[in-house]
């Protein structure tokens, strides 16, 4: 009987060893997934303009702050308290015409040169009084001297001049009452400091 068992016992024991599961190794929480994940996906980035240096945007926006203006000369306030020249935008553009600025992205950055700050008049003024009748100006300067946009419009009968982008201090502000173009001619010849003759101003279709 001892004899029996004892060949019994190793038998049983070779038996186990060739059962015995084989484990795989697994991380914790990775488990396998039951079907395929889904794909994966980036925000887009959309485009916005950087705030100027040292500066912020304004809490309000441009709908919410120009539904509250009466008259241009709430435009005219906010123009020279928080609009200012973009000398660096100036000196890369200087002489040509790039693409303007739209006017809630010039509202939100508080700068720019002078295609973005006729824009933004003009819309802006359209918008507090379709009266105004605002449109943007150009000066053809002759020779050798860049074209210069500006805003003008009307109020009582008579012409008004917004220009806030140009680097020069005679020029920048609001200007008139005029009776026409020509006479704003006039003025810009004689402030200009370059003093060159403005060989014709007309408005853009």
């Amino acid at each position: 009987m001892r004899r029996l068992r004892n060949k019994i016992v190793p038998i049983c024991i070779l038996a186990l060893l060739g059962c015995e599961r084989v484990r795989i190794k697994t991380y914790p929480g990775e488990p396998h997934p039951s079907k395929p994940p889904a794909a994966e996906t980036y925000p887009v980035e959309t485009s916005s303009p950087k705030p100027p240096p040292g500066g912020t945007y304004s809490a309000k926006t441009y709908d919410e702050t120009v539904s509250q203006w009466k008259s241009y000369q709430d435009l005219v306030r906010w123009m020279e308290k928080d609009f200012s020249f973009d000398p660096d935008r100036f000196k890369k553009f200087e002489g040509t015409l790039p693409p303007p600025r739209s006017t809630k992205e010039t509202f939100q950055l508080k700068t720019g040169i002078y295609i973005d700050a006729a824009l933004f008049a003009k819309e802006t003024l359209n918008r507090i009084n379709p009266s105004y009748k605002a449109q943007i100006a150009v000066i053809l300067m002759r020779p050798y001297g860049a074209n210069h946009y500006v805003c003008s419009f009307k109020k009582d009968g008579k012409l008004f001049i917004m220009d806030y982008g140009t680097p020069y201090g005679t020029m920048t502000g609001l200007q008139g009452p005029y009776d026409s173009l020509e006479e704003y001619k006039k003025f810009f010849e004689k402030n200009h400091p370059a003093r060159r003759p403005v060989e014709a101003i007309r408005y853009l279709p």
